[in-house]
């Protein structure tokens, strides 16, 4: 018998312990712990290519005839996940409060369009945030200009993801970490929605006043905005549980995929087909070409979704509060900049994953354009340019002469990865990018106000002085290197 499986109870009590000594609720606890048992078992939580089968064609947005009803928004909760710092763009604070385009945030862009349909159908539309232990307090100080939101912020508008320990490799026991105790814990993924909504008693709080359905998707995602024809379809349907997926392209081979899969529901069920979702951490290796084959599994999740709160209430309740979504494996160092600190598991879940346990679940196929998060400073600043606009409603889209299809931009990571670098290119004003195909900028430059960039564009600066694009200049398929 292996350490790990002589210390398995040892290291599930120890877990247990430290999650209830740093207050984390019961749902937790319990569904950490059942993650725990399943990998203690040698489990790696992989779905191999053998017991899956392709999605070949699913419903799309544009073919669906059930007309919107306004009168369901009342029943609506919109929640944005809003945990996740911008670390990746040189951030410390919320990705969400990153001024996007006239000085407002993700958050308020979100806002306003809720604001628009509070005031156009029903003040009863809820809107809610996910936040973590390292956005609360930033978040809730944005918030605060908005006071029907504000006032109800830690009753109703807040919801806090949960944390897990992480586990050493060799023992499965929590770690510790004298050097900084803080990152003896670890988000657990997304997946931590349903059980932080259930085990706050924030779920049955919605239910009571009269919410039936939940729309989720990520903070940095400007695109997806509420569709009330697709409320409108998962009612006429009887659906549990909706997913928004797109069209996989090559650029997307790295990322997730939805499959088929025949499963037990329950204990006592014969297996049925149904739907799963496959990230790439739960793919063997050496199905990476399948997992790739953007041809054969040709959706991905945009994490755009539409759960039935009382189907949602009603599948965790048979699970003991908790709800058996796949775990994800991750292995890590417990200091995540020093490699050489100890070895840990962080046990994930993706929320996405719950579309394989609800039986009336389906996938719906929308345009691109209800996926665009914002992960680069490329992203950021066409959305800052003049080819997104401003609509009534306050949706920002892609002005008319976009066509639908925004520029392609590629900035270089050695300047432009963080954000300061992109506030140095643009901080004399923000070029004009209506008639933008594509935008190439390499080295240090700077645009001055007026510019107004056409067709294909290119700028290479090998200097270590920025390069000045002057005030009003034109560039229409040109090549600039310095």
């Amino acid at each position: 018998m292996s350490s790990v499986t002589a210390g398995i109870s040892e290291a599930a009590s120890a877990c247990r312990a430290k999650m209830q000594a740093a207050g984390v609720n019961e749902a937790c606890i319990r569904t950490f712990l059942k993650q725990h048992a399943f990998i203690s078992k040698g489990e790696t939580g992989n779905i191999p290519e053998s017991s899956i089968s392709p999605v070949e064609s699913l419903d799309s947005l544009e073919d669906i005839t059930v007309p919107a009803d306004p009168s369901l928004l009342e029943h609506l909760v919109v929640l944005k996940l809003n945990g996740g710092l911008g670390t990746g763009m040189g951030l410390q604070t919320a990705k969400t409060l990153l001024s996007v385009k006239d000085g407002k945030t993700f958050i308020d862009f979100t806002v306003l369009q809720l604001e628009h349909l509070r005031k156009t159908y029903s003040d009863h539309l809820r809107f809610m945030l996910m936040d973590s232990f390292a956005t609360s307090s930033e978040t809730k100080a944005h918030i605060k200009k908005y006071s029907w939101l504000f006032d109800t912020f830690d009753k109703e508008v807040e919801l806090i993801q949960n944390r897990v320990p992480k586990i050493c490799q060799d023992t499965l026991l929590p770690v510790t970490y004298e050097a900084d105790a803080s990152c003896e814990w670890a988000p657990p993924g997304h997946g931590d929605l349903y059980t932080a909504l259930y085990g706050s008693g924030k779920l049955d709080d919605l239910l009571r006043g009269g919410y039936k359905y939940m729309f989720v998707s990520n903070g940095d995602n400007l695109g997806a905005t509420l569709d009330a024809r697709l409320l409108a379809y998962m009612k006429s349907n009887q659906l549990e549980f909706l997913m928004e997926v797109c069209r996989r392209t090559e650029s997307d081979k790295k990322g997730g995929h939805i499959a088929y899969q025949t499963a037990c529901f329950d204990d006592d069920t014969a297996p049925e087909r149904r739907f799963i979702l496959r990230e790439s951490a739960q793919c063997r290796k050496e199905d990476e070409a399948s997992f790739q084959d953007v041809e054969k599994h040709r959706f991905f999740n945009t994490n755009n979704l539409w759960v039935d709160l009382a189907a949602l209430k009603k599948t965790m309740d048979s699970h003991s509060g908790t709800l058996p979504l796949p775990v994800i494996r991750n292995a890590k160092t417990v200091n995540p900049v020093d490699g050489t600190s100890t070895k840990v598991y962080q046990l994930e879940t993706a929320m996405g994953a719950a579309i394989g346990l609800f039986r009336r679940s389906a996938a719906v196929v929308v345009p691109r354009e209800r996926f665009a998060p914002v992960k680069t400073c490329s992203d950021l600043l066409a959305l800052r340019s003049d080819a997104y606009v401003l609509t009534e409603d306050q949706r920002l889209v892609l002005c008319e002469e976009r066509a639908g299809k925004p520029p392609t931009i590629e900035l270089d990571n050695q300047h432009y990865k963080i954000i300061t670098g992109l506030d140095a290119l643009v901080k004399d004003g923000v070029p004009s990018l209506r008639q933008c195909t594509k935008l190439i900028i390499q080295g240090p430059v700077e645009f001055q106000s007026g510019t107004v960039v056409k067709g294909e564009v290119v700028i290479r600066n090998s200097k270590k002085e920025p390069f000045i694009i002057e005030r009003d200049r034109v560039l229409n398929n040109e090549v600039m290197e310095v």
